[in-house]
């Protein structure tokens, strides 16, 4: 793999942050008086409406293999979406994003939880530093409701990305997205009705520009991971929170405080230490894989 190719990856995944950031710009400006029920629903529409050039990736002979599962991750990724517009529409942009960073780190536990997987020292500590940085950037005086919707929303990341070990292998990534925002509508057009809210044409506007952005992120992603594996270049995901800052500052006014940027650092930093220790244990393991076949190979040069 030369380093020309990680170098795409990686530019590939920083402009990939850069639209998911510009998706969560359009759900901020929707405001917090808007039927979040009817964006999601909206939103997930569009998202199958876009994903539908791509049908050949559906695998129509087996569509509802894993069904269970699909089903479970549509109804935590509606609760996640729920609680990001929450959080979006009520924090600054920079310090919801720090929040959903958390997500990885929820990911570990819950792997220790259902896998059985064992924490390394540098795991763990990047465990307490997350939540820890949490405490900071919120603060125990700010901590209310919209700050446990953030949170909310990074353990629903958390769970659909440990539930994805659990789908059939043999799908794709677009047939899993499909059946993601395919199942969801049911609930969410319940929840619709429920709610009663007079429909607000408005909201479209949003829900359009939230679905082609975070489309545009999961494409890259996807082809960023299709051409390097995840541990080399995954610590580029982190720079989402970069344009968050930026682009809170120029287009909100949110100039981030010394609170934010001490807690974003507790958060991302033992990010980006645990994952790169995990490409150089991956490079030394990769490298001992490769002088035992040349043993193999070479018995006489022993």
């Amino acid at each position: 793999m030369t380093g020309k190719t990680i170098n795409s990856a990686i530019v590939l995944l920083i402009l990939g942050n850069a639209l998911a950031v510009i998706s969560d710009v359009f759900v901020k400006i929707m405001g917090s008086d808007a039927s979040i029920f009817q964006f999601i629903l909206l939103r997930s529409l569009l998202t199958l409406v876009l994903l539908i050039p791509l049908y050949r990736q559906l695998n129509r002979k087996r569509f509802l293999e894993g069904f269970r599962i699909h089903a479970l991750r549509s109804q935590m990724h509606l609760i996640g979406i729920f609680c990001m517009v929450i959080a979006l529409t009520s924090l600054p942009l920079a310090t919801a994003n720090a929040v959903f960073y958390v997500a990885p780190i929820l990911v570990m536990l819950l792997s220790v939880i259902l896998f059985r997987e064992k924490l390394t020292p540098l795991s763990l500590f990047a465990v307490f530093s997350g939540f820890g940085g949490i405490v900071v950037i919120l603060r125990p005086e700010e901590f209310s409701w919209v700050g446990i919707s953030a949170l909310g929303a990074a353990a629903a990341l958390a769970i659909n990305a440990v539930l994805v070990r659990k789908l059939p292998k043999q799908q794709s990534t677009i047939h899993k997205l499909f059946l993601d925002y395919l199942l969801m509508i049911p609930t969410v057009t319940l929840l619709v009705l429920w709610e009663g809210a007079d429909w607000d044409p408005s909201i479209f506007f949003s829900a359009l520009g939230s679905a082609v952005f975070i489309m545009g992120y999961n494409i890259t992603v996807l082809l960023a991971y299709r051409v390097v594996d995840a541990n080399r270049v995954t610590s580029a995901e982190y720079t989402g929170l970069i344009w968050a800052i930026t682009i809170g500052w120029i287009g909100f006014g949110e100039a981030p405080d010394l609170w934010f940027l001490l807690g974003s650092c507790m958060i991302v930093l033992p990010l980006i230490w645990t994952g790169l220790s995990q490409r150089r244990q991956n490079r030394v393991r990769a490298q001992s894989h490769t002088l035992a076949d040349d043993r193999l190979r070479n018995p006489d040069d022993q």
